[in-house]
């Protein structure tokens, strides 16, 4: 066996050196000989592309990197605005987003998104493709009323001012407590009755 062997060295109290190889790659610091322990960016134009250094000399480069280098301050401002998004795109509210969105909404829903209560016309933005005004939307609820209340003296839509008076003078006197044994279900109809009776004078029909 020869004396400066590796194996060798195994069975000595006190290894004369270490011969073992050093673990990992170098240090990438000119005139630097210790394991690269750590990776430091190259710079915003190289990605994903990284120098190994030691501790001692990552230490020294993070103290002097500049993300920014080379950038004027417009652009800086501009990055760090973009950045708040994840540097993707927006559009202001009202729109129908991207061109490409905006062509697959036209193909879907018409020329604009659907606007009935008019808050992207409020904001500047592009109307629904068929708005509808309040006032529309207010007499088909009116309509709706007027139905349901008609619906609840048994009348149908049409009918005239005595035929609901006379209608509802029937059903008054048909559900009255008194005449029903102060039946509770007697008593909520009796109010639906006069709710809806009281309605449709608000509307000027009975």
């Amino acid at each position: 066996m020869k004396f400066d062997s590796p194996l060798f060295d195994r069975i000595r109290v006190k290894p004369d050196r270490d011969r073992r190889p050093a673990e990992g790659p170098v240090c990438e610091w000119p005139g630097c000989c210790a394991v690269a322990t750590h990776r430091a960016p190259k710079g915003r134009t190289q990605a994903r592309e990284y120098w190994r250094f030691c501790l001692e000399h990552v230490r020294q480069y993070n103290q002097s990197y500049d993300y920014f280098a080379g950038m004027s301050d417009a652009a800086v401002a501009s990055f760090q605005k973009d950045a708040l998004t994840g540097h993707r795109p927006t559009w202001k509210l009202g729109m129908a987003g991207p061109p490409r969105m905006k062509r697959l909404h036209e193909r879907v829903f018409g020329d604009g998104p659907d606007d009935p209560f008019d808050v992207y016309r409020e904001i500047g933005g592009a109307a629904g493709p068929h708005p509808e005004s309040r006032a529309e939307q207010e007499r088909r609820t009116v309509r709706n009323a007027e139905r349901k209340a008609l619906q609840s003296l048994g009348l149908d839509a049409g009918v005239g001012r005595a035929e609901i008076k006379g209608r509802f003078k029937e059903l008054v006197k048909r559900h009255h407590p008194d005449l029903n044994g102060g039946d509770r279900g007697a008593e909520d109809k009796l109010r639906e009755i006069i709710e809806a009776y009281t309605y449709l004078k608000s509307t000027g029909l009975a």
